[in-house]
């Protein structure tokens, strides 16, 4: 039996399905948005209305509702916010729904990304649960005329101490009619005081994502509901000159789309859809454009000069060093999907997005709606890497949708995903230092062209720096992606920083050690070192060992790496072991799953993923010819949490990518004697 998606509801609707109750409201601001790749149409920094509300709903019946504008793709926030809620009410996770990315019941929020959710949204949600808290408890102490140490909270009830009568929230929640403004900080809760918070609590969701129950917006149905396919350009650039659709519009129950470049057409099954588009003749006019093998001589050409850098004292020993990093693909598991329906002059889009909200903001504009009339609800999603700031499949669905008369579900095909998404930015990094012979840094010069700011701020302490971010045109659709250019600064920075110990002959470890000004890069540093067992590590011609260390975005990480060479010249990373702190743990299970994801993740783009083009195409868009970790690259993973209760708690989704890179090609280094400045390192390797 088909299941069909839920017609939305508004949110007034959808309160008075909850019941009565308790409904708390917030005003807060937002982060910036990440440096690139947000798409059209983003708000920068735009302070949040008085009427944009995130809030807490208890029922009469005690059932409690949260609500965030923050959206799940596979980071696990479901839990870690419902943990929030739940230590702050004194109850488990599994008496709480949490409702996310749903842009008629959730409050505006900028978007998921940065490692932003546990330092801004945690913390609030904190505060409104909190202040519910205690509002509850203020309600039970009137009618019993008690002092506020007669009572405890636990289990969905308010406890006198003396009588033992409990009130449930739902009957006090009956009795409280008003709406009350967060700003009560003394009602958090402390990290050293948690019970919900800095436990393993399982993945809340986990057995309707194992068994298939949970529907992604690729499963999404709508009665009636057709399926689109878009036509796409010969190349980049490329502008429609002529287009014959008479084929596809002979067929039965074909809609065909013509507007402006925009072909598409929609049938009532996906292999229909697909025999439509591939019988539309179309001829394209395309531009010049360069390939991948131009891409370093482009930035070289194109690249502003540097202001001029520091001089380094006659006695200390220099070295410079270039640094190449390759466009790279997010290869989400689900790629692009969106499921559009019209009723009248308002549009519900139901699709996998980090920016719900400015999902809605792009296609209110793309069809001069205004943004009450447009409702994006985002079902948690099959990873994003951040990858899908942009509405693009979105906005597709919706014009097709708008034709055909029908709902209409859209599907990126994976060869699309690799074409027509934004990519993580490529670049050129060069690097010049000079040091003491007693090992102290004496200066520091750092140039990334292109590939962005991310991660520049060096832990290493020096009496010169120079340190810049230069922008150059992109020949591809870039944008963000899992910690951004933090890992090509890091891998430029960490990499230079062996090299450096090399030139004067100092361990690496103790080079860094002596160099280091930030205690907390000290600390992650010396406890991954503590756990490899760095001082007995010896590399030969068929083993190195490898680390690096760094911090970006409140987290802090250090990564040592063991890699094997085969007599063919075969690598393998055999061993990591990562260490990572950023503040105060909410669930160190679900932590430690982001670290190894993303040492997982960042072995690809350390070893061998590259976007390969030429004559504006993508040419290797697909998984057979573009190269992900596979189980058989997997290493054996340590991972080593140092848990900081005295601060506040930052996110782990994107940091821990930065150190796997660097570590990996010091190890190669540390074993072949050969240094590989560019990433992916397996190319220039084995070239």
């Amino acid at each position: 039996m088909l299941e069909f998606a839920p017609l939305p509801v508004k949110r007034r609707d959808f309160l008075k399905s909850l019941g009565g109750g308790v409904l708390v409201l917030f005003v807060a601001g937002d982060a910036a948005p990440q440096e690139s790749g947000a798409g059209g149409h983003r708000r920068e920094r735009e302070p949040l209305p008085e009427d944009v509300a995130a809030w807490l709903h208890i029922a009469s019946d005690g059932k409690i509702t949260a609500f965030t504008g923050k959206v799940e793709v596979g980071q696990n926030i479901r839990t870690s916010l419902t943990q929030a809620v739940a230590d702050e009410l004194r109850c488990s996770p599994g008496a709480i729904t949490l409702v996310m990315g749903d842009t008629a019941l959730t409050p505006w929020d900028m978007g998921t990304f940065g490692s932003r959710t546990t330092p801004t949204m945690a913390p609030v949600i904190r505060k409104m649960a909190g202040t519910a808290r205690e509002t509850l408890v203020e309600q039970a102490l009137h009618q019993w005329g008690i002092a506020r140490a007669g009572v405890d909270v636990a289990n969905g009830c308010v406890v006198n101490r003396m009588s033992g009568a409990r009130v449930p929230f739902g009957e006090l929640a009956r009795n409280i009619e008003w709406v009350k403004t967060i700003g009560r900080e003394d009602c958090v809760t402390a990290p050293d005081k948690w019970t919900v918070g800095g436990t393993s609590v399982p993945k809340l969701n986990a057995r309707e994502l194992v068994t298939g129950r949970h529907k992604y917006s690729s499963d999404q149905r709508r009665p009636g509901m057709l399926y689109g396919k878009v036509l796409r350009p010969a190349g980049f650039g490329a502008k429609l000159t002529s287009v014959d659709t008479s084929a596809s519009a002979r067929m039965k129950n074909v809609v065909v789309v013509h507007e402006g470049d925009f072909v598409a057409v929609a049938a009532p099954d996906e292999a229909a859809a697909q025999r439509a588009i591939e019988s539309i003749k179309a001829e394209w006019q395309k531009t010049p454009q360069i390939s991948s093998s131009e891409l370093f001589a482009y930035i070289k050409s194109n690249k502003e000069a540097a202001v001029p850098g520091i001089s380094a004292p006659a006695s200390t020993k220099t070295l410079k060093s270039t640094y190449n990093i390759a466009y790279i693909a997010h290869t989400p598991l689900e790629p692009r999907a969106a499921l559009a329906e019209w009723a009248g002059s308002k549009l519900t889009v139901w699709t996998g997005t980090q920016r719900p909200f400015g999902v809605r903001t792009e296609l209110a504009s793309a069809f001069s709606l205004p943004e009450n009339q447009v409702h994006v609800l985002m079902p948690d999603t099959g990873s994003a890497y951040g990858g899908k700031h942009s509405g693009e499949c979105a906005v597709e669905a919706a014009r097709i949708a708008k034709a055909a008369g029908k709902p209409v579900k859209l599907i990126w095909t994976r060869e699309e995903e690799f074409t027509w998404a934004y990519l993580r930015p490529a670049g050129i990094i060069e690097v010049a230092s000079a040091v003491n012979p007693d090992g102290k840094l004496v200066s520091w010069e750092f140039h990334n062209y292109m590939s962005g700011p991310s991660g520049l701020a060096s832990p290493y302490e020096s009496a010169h720096e120079n340190v810049q971010f230069h922008e150059v045109d992109s020949p591809l659709r870039e944008g963000s992606y899992r910690g951004l250019a933090a890992t090509a600064n890091h891998f430029a920075r960490e990499s230079h920083i062996d090299e450096v110990a090399a030139s004067i002959r100092v361990d690496p470890l103790a080079f860094r050690l002596k160099n280091l000004k930030n205690d907390r890069v000290r600390a992650v540093l010396e406890a991954a070192a503590d756990r490899f067992d760095w001082k007995k590590k010896k590399s030969t011609s068929s083993r190195g060992y490898g680390l690096a260390c760094g911090m970006e975005k409140g987290g802090y990480v250090a990564c040592c790496a063991e890699v094997s060479i085969a007599a063919n010249g075969q690598v393998h990373v055999e061993h990591v072991v990562e260490a990572w702190e950023c503040g105060a743990i909410v669930n160190p299970e679900h932590l430690r799953n982001q670290v190894e994801g993303a040492i997982v993740m960042g072995l690809g783009g350390a070893l061998f993923e590259a976007i390969e083009f030429a004559d504006g195409r993508i040419t290797n868009d697909r998984l057979s010819k573009y190269r992900v970790p596979r189980f058989s690259d997997v290493p054996r993973i340590d991972t080593v949490l140092l848990d900081r209760k005295d601060i506040v708690s930052a996110g782990a989704g994107e940091t821990p990518i930065v150190g796997i890179a660097p570590a990996v090609a010091n190890a190669i280094c540390a074993a072949t004697g050969k240094r590989i400045r560019s990433m992916p390192i397996l190319p220039a390797l084995q070239a």
